[in-house]
């Protein structure tokens, strides 16, 4: 008899245990917990039914503890199975969290398991790799602004040691020294500027503006340039009245056209596309340059980022132009962004909040 109560509590238990494997197999951590709180119930019940039937036909008090007592210790087993699951992949989560903490950026929770741990675990992946872009971007920032602050260094110093040494006369190089010091001047400013951003310190009165003056005005500042450089400007314009701060749109529209004239060859065309679309009004800029990369397109506006020798203006530029534009934009509640146009050439597009 006690064989048989041994042999009905260990199938019990071996039930319980099967009913947890099969637990883990489902999809989230609720549907796994009302599962267990399921199985809790239905393995109690099954003991009761078969303490009964054992009642029934032994007629041992016996036989009904030790049913019962398998019922039970399956229900524990397979409840701290599935508890053990559950918190060996929180402590993968953990542990990866600790590293992360402990500054290796390469650290990754594992993605597996139920839906809403897998959730968090890609959750916090992307978090990580968040991170690693925020801290290589703040690497490449420290070592370009480095590098662009001590070329108008080393040039003054080289001119300032010429004429100390007598080699050379004051007036010859006090136009050089002044260019050398309005860059760097120009390099600080807009380096403050990206802080203020960074900070989201800037702060502009926006009102509703005509946009179609603005731009042609821009246009008109920009022809003597354009006919040295033998390039075509045109306006392709719709009316449109935008929420914004016309000064920081002017200076946004400036600079985006300059860069298309740079890059746009000798017989090539530039031209601004104004036109109202959906609450927005759209401003793309469009030439017939060398076109974008995908790499290119991505990360033009990254501070300081350059694709290529072309990028390195001759006017002493620091590749901070379209990150600061891209600032000021987003600081009026628009989008900004670059892509290449299917016929050849670049076009950068943004938008701005329609004015009610």
């Amino acid at each position: 008899m006690i064989g048989l109560g041994i042999a009905v509590a260990a199938a019990t238990l071996a039930a319980g245990l099967g009913a947890t494997l099969g637990l883990r197999l489902l999809p989230t951590v609720r549907l796994q917990l009302a599962g267990l709180a399921l199985l809790a119930v239905v393995i109690p019940l099954a003991a009761v039914l078969m303490s009964g039937w054992v009642m029934f036909h032994m007629g041992d008090d016996l036989k009904i503890l030790e049913v019962a007592a398998g019922a039970a210790t399956a229900a524990v087993a397979a409840g701290l199975a599935l508890g053990a699951s559950i918190a060996r992949r929180i402590d993968r989560l953990g542990a990866a969290s600790a590293e992360l903490a402990a500054g290796d950026l390469a650290a990754r929770a594992p993605e597996q398991g139920p839906r809403e741990l897998a959730g968090l675990g890609r959750s916090f992946n992307e978090m990580a790799e968040n991170l690693e872009r925020l801290f290589d971007a703040r690497r490449e920032l420290v070592a370009a602004a480095s590098h662009d602050l001590r070329t108008p260094l080393a040039s003054i110093t080289a001119m300032l040691e010429a004429l100390e040494d007598g080699l050379a006369q004051p007036e010859e190089y006090l136009g050089p020294l002044h260019d050398e010091v309005r860059r760097l001047r120009a390099l600080v400013d807009d380096l403050f500027e990206l802080a203020r951003i960074d900070a989201g310190a800037l702060a502009y009165e926006l009102r509703s503006t005509p946009l179609q003056p603005l731009v042609e005005s821009c246009l008109r500042g920009l022809q003597a340039e354009a006919r040295t450089r033998n390039v075509r400007l045109e306006g392709r314009l719709e009316a449109a009245d935008a929420l914004c701060a016309p000064e920081q749109v002017e200076r946004v529209l400036l600079n985006l056209l300059t860069n298309a004239l740079r890059h746009t060859p000798s017989d090539g065309t530039v031209a601004v596309l104004l036109a109202p679309e959906d609450g927005e009004v759209l401003v793309s800029v469009e030439d017939t340059g060398e076109g974008l990369t995908e790499e290119a397109a991505h990360r033009m506006f990254d501070r300081f980022w350059r694709g290529d020798g072309a990028r390195a203006a001759p006017d002493g530029g620091a590749g901070l132009g379209l990150a600061i534009a891209r600032g000021l934009v987003e600081a009026q509640g628009g989008r900004i962004w670059a892509e290449p146009r299917e016929s050849g050439g670049a076009r950068v597009s943004f938008t701005l909040p329609a004015a009610v």
